[in-house]
Formats: structure tokens, sequence, C-alpha cells
């Protein structure tokens, strides 16, 4: 691609818009297994953990796209940085009372996971701006943060683990959540947040959900996110089945090295053609990946198949980030890309509750099998849908820019527009 990730990078304010953004959503990312470690630590039972974990995320999946529309109506540093605040303030709360008071735990787990600031979705939302509303560098940067994203999930446990040992899952907790307010208040101080304004919207009760192209995407992710869940699963079954823990390790680091090389890859040059055409050959060949996991071979070689497995991944997440820019309304940028990472967020969690009855029904391999059936699923719901996201939303800016003073609004014919 014609502008390499080091000179994104070195463009005015997309530094410290990344790395804050990614330094931000630490809690996030590291929740779950926070949550796990504080739980049993205090001789709570693993599915008092597991139920924590998942209000946790259920919270989180409702609290996404209402605060990215808070963000596209109020602005972002009135809803980014008190949202973060609060989200924090319920993990103190947990890290203070502890799993023993089952209810309040409960609570504060909702408030954390309610709260949590839609970061993600208003770094795509500041791109344009900040790139100069160049459609290349734009499409560029979505790469560069697929590619972010798999480094934070691979960091973060690692950070998770490092923080407990030098002091305790509360104490893990209390950092990580502390460490995660320094990058949201990074983001929103700086000018591009400050300026920062949606498009004018017109007024509709389902925001950006009242897109058909979006709907269809959302509902193709949810499959994606199913999959990767189960694989998850299944991946600790087949370590139990090779009796030991540390192959798990590997697998997930290999999908996350897969996905790594797969968006370095896929941002490194230019993609012809309409975006919404490649994300379904990129999520046919996802779905194709993962079919060789049910062969459930050593696991130097099942390695090696997890690394294949995640390859496609960061590719279409990138692309859809494009199609999501193209489809969400006018002025819902910011809570089209939340209600991505819901949708994306909820089939996880359905993958991983899905893909326990299937290991324990026909072994690893049917695990496994959860998300090979769940990524054709995916593919199915783009095929089928194909003419509805054939056309993107009328009148969209080039490539998701906004009206003020930090963006250019150069408005296009849909038809018209440039793919890069």
């Amino acid at each position: 691609m014609a502008a390499g990730y080091a000179e994104l990078l070195r463009t005015r304010h997309a530094a410290r818009l990344l790395v804050g953004t990614l330094i931000g959503r630490l809690p996030n990312a590291t929740a779950p297994i926070a949550i796990v470690l504080l739980t049993r630590a205090e001789g709570g039972s693993y599915s008092l953990a597991g139920a924590l974990a998942a209000a946790y995320g259920v919270a989180n999946a409702v609290g996404q796209p209402l605060l990215g529309r808070a963000v596209d109506l109020f602005g972002q540093p009135r809803v980014q940085l008190p949202a973060a605040v609060l989200s924090a303030l319920g993990m103190v709360w947990l890290a203070a009372a502890g799993t023993g008071a089952v209810a309040a735990a409960y609570a504060a787990v909702v408030v954390a996971g309610l709260f949590t600031p839609p970061l993600e979705g208003g770094l795509r939302a500041l791109w344009p701006g900040v790139l100069g509303g160049k459609e290349e560098r734009v499409h560029a940067a979505y790469a560069m943060d697929a590619v972010a994203q798999e480094v934070m999930f691979t960091v973060g446990p690692l950070l998770v683990t490092l923080f407990v040992s030098m002091w305790s899952p509360a104490g893990a907790l209390l950092a990580l959540n502390a460490i995660g307010v320094l990058g949201a208040l990074s983001v929103v101080v700086s000018e591009p947040s400050r300026t920062w304004r949606s498009a004018p919207r017109e007024a509709h009760w389902l925001g950006a959900l009242r897109s058909r192209g979006l709907l269809a995407l959302l509902g193709a992710f949810f499959f994606v996110g199913t999959a990767l869940g189960s694989i998850t699963v299944a991946g600790v079954a087949y370590a139990d089945d090779h009796g030991d823990q540390a192959v798990y390790g590997w697998l997930m680091a290999a999908l996350g090295l897969g996905a790594l090389i797969g968006g370095v890859f896929y941002g490194s040059r230019e993609w012809a053609g309409a975006p919404e055409r490649r994300l379904r050959m990129l999520v046919a060949l996802l779905a194709l990946c993962y079919l060789p996991l049910l062969l459930t071979p050593g696991p130097v070689a099942m390695t090696l198949l997890a690394a294949l497995a995640g390859v496609f991944l960061a590719p279409a997440l990138a692309c859809a980030f494009i199609v999501v820019d193209r489809h969400a309304p006018a002025g819902t940028v910011t809570e089209a890309f939340s209600w991505l990472v819901t949708f994306f967020g909820v089939g996880a969690a359905i993958g991983t509750a899905a893909a326990g009855p299937a290991v324990e029904l026909g072994g690893t391999a049917a695990g496994f099998g959860v998300a090979g059936v769940a990524g054709f699923a995916a593919l199915l719901v783009l095929t089928a849908t194909q003419r509805v996201l054939a056309t993107a939303g009328p009148g969209r800016a080039v490539a998701g820019s906004a009206e003020g003073s930090s963006e250019r609004a150069a408005e296009v014919p849909s038809g018209a527009r440039a793919e890069g």
C-alpha cells in the first residue's frame, strides 16, 4: 500500500492515538482473565468465575453501541473519559469488595462492562481527519489497527500474569484499570479527539442499525466471532488430550501470529475492486483455513495449522472496517463501529458456549468443527446479502470523514468512491 505503517505513524497525532487507544482498551482485553484469577484466588468456584466474566461481557456488549451513539451526539471527551473512569471504578469496587458478596460482585462487573469506553470505534472515526481524508491511507490505518489488536490481545494476558505475580489478582485489576484510564485520557485531550464532530445525522431510533448493509455485515461477523470463540475452548480440550496445558498457549500464540502476518501483508499493498467482494473472498479463505483444525494432528503440526487459521482474520477485520464505513448512515460512524465490536463479542461468547457441549459429545475435533461451521455460516450471510452490500450508503463521506474542524468531509456519490 502506498502509505506504509511507518509513514502512517509519523503522521502528527497518529502514533499517540493508536497507542493511547490500545492502552485504554487494556482493561477490556484483560478483564475476563483478571476476573477469573481474582475469583479463584478468593476461593470462588470456576462456575462463579465464568458467570462473572460472562456478566461483564454481556454488559460490555450492551454498553458499546449505546456509548458509541452518545459519542456521535456529544463528542468524544464528554463520553469517553467519564465512561473510562466509571468502568475503572466498577473494577475498583470488585477488587475492594471481593467475590464473597456475590450480588455486589455482579453489580461491580456489570458497571465495569457497561461503561467500557468505545475507544475502538472512536479511533476509526478519527483516522480520516488525522490522515487528511485520503482513502488509501485510511484503509492502511484500518489494517494497522487490526494488526495492533492482535498485539494487544497477545500482550494483555501476559501483563495480567506479570502483575499478579508482582502483587495479587486485586492489585493487577487496579493497576490495569489505572493504566486504562491514562490511555483514554491521552486520547481525549488530543487535538483530533477534542475537535472531532460527527456529521449531521437524521434522527432515528434505530441509529446505525437502519442500514441494511450494516446489518448484513454484523450478521456475518457474529459468526466470525462464534468461530473464534469456539477455538479457544477446543484448544483447551486439545491441550488436555495431549496432557500439557502449555500446548494451549502455543496454539493461541500461533493463532495471533498468523493474524499478525496476514494483517501486515494485507496492509502492505493496494487492493483493487469493491471491498464487499474482497470481504467475501477473505471470509471464504478464513472458513477454509478452519477446516484443517479438525484433523487434530500432533502439537507441532497443530500449531502450524493454528497459525494458518489466523492468517485471514486481521485482513477480514480490516476489510470489514471499510465496509462499515461505507454503509453506516451519516452521523453514526462511532456507533456503527461499536455495533461491530458488540456482534463480534456476542458471537465469541456463543461460540465458547457451543464448543463445550460439542467437545463433550464428539471430542476435540467436534469443538473445532464449530469453528468451521460458523466460518461457512459467515460466508453464507455475505453471499445471501451481496446485493444489499453492493450499494454503499448514499452520500457517504470519503473514508468515513465527518464534518468538523479536524476532518475533511469531501462528499462523493457512493458509486464514485475509490477503493484502496
